[in-house]
């Protein structure tokens, strides 16, 4: 380790326990209490500080860089179980049911989700069908249904070995998972074809919609920070 190395460290060190908080709203009865051994690494500026057990309304900041560290979320584990399970019901006509119809020539096609990714692999286009199939159904699906499993299993406190793994799994699946793109290229294929033909939509786009802003909602009241410490407590009952 180099001289500046070790300053740079003992720097770390000594600034590890002055996050910032801003607490909204306060609430009677909890207290920020502080973990005794455990530490985080700021993302932006890698400053080492003691983790801080934040309430509801509290904003943790990092004191060098004023990123914001961790926002809890209300009720996370109930809400995330609770849109999960809508996610899940949303899935079968969001994926199997016709999205769009068009009327054309005296002829008429629909199409739902999972032709998009068909058609394109007929027409030789493997890379983009792949894609296509992974980022607007596969991951989509395995995260609500990991977010099913994880929060289902903390809401009812039932402790499983896996929890960590499926965790760390939603957390790396994240980013792939691109409604919200397919969702713009539907629109924009929708905004060609209106002059050109009949269009009709069908029942599949509805719960497709519903699906992304389920998802959308997802994402806003999944509190990880909060979903580990449920699954330490959970290990720890598990091994009394």
């Amino acid at each position: 380790m180099t001289i500046h190395k070790m300053i740079d460290y003992e720097k770390n060190i000594k600034m590890r326990s002055n996050v910032r908080i801003e607490n909204k709203k306060p609430k009677s009865g909890h207290k920020n209490n502080r973990c005794e051994s455990k530490y985080l690494a700021c993302p932006e500026c890698d400053l080492l500080l003691q983790q801080i057990l934040a309430v509801a309304g509290d904003k943790v900041h990092c004191p060098r860089c004023d990123y914001l560290l961790h926002r809890p979320r209300d009720q996370s584990i109930s809400r995330t179980f609770a849109l999960s399970l809508a996610g899940l019901f949303l899935l079968f006509p969001a994926n199997f049911l016709p999205m769009i119809g068009v009327k054309a020539l005296g002829s008429y096609h629909d199409g739902t989700l999972l032709d998009g990714a068909f058609t394109l692999f007929r027409e030789g286009m493997w890379g983009v069908a792949i894609l296509v199939f992974f980022s607007s159904i596969f991951f989509p699906v395995l995260s609500i249904v990991l977010s099913l499993l994880i929060s289902g299993h903390l809401y009812f406190n039932r402790p499983n070995r896996h929890l960590s793994f499926w965790l760390r799994t939603l957390q790396h699946i994240d980013e792939w998972a691109m409604l919200e793109v397919y969702l713009i290229g539907i629109i924009v294929a929708c905004v060609k074809l209106a002059s050109m033909a009949e269009l009709k939509f069908g029942l599949g786009l509805t719960a497709f919609v519903l699906l992304l802003f389920v998802s959308l909602m997802l994402a806003n009241n999944f509190d990880r920070a909060l979903f580990w410490q449920r699954i330490e407590q959970l290990k720890i009952h598990e091994k009394k």
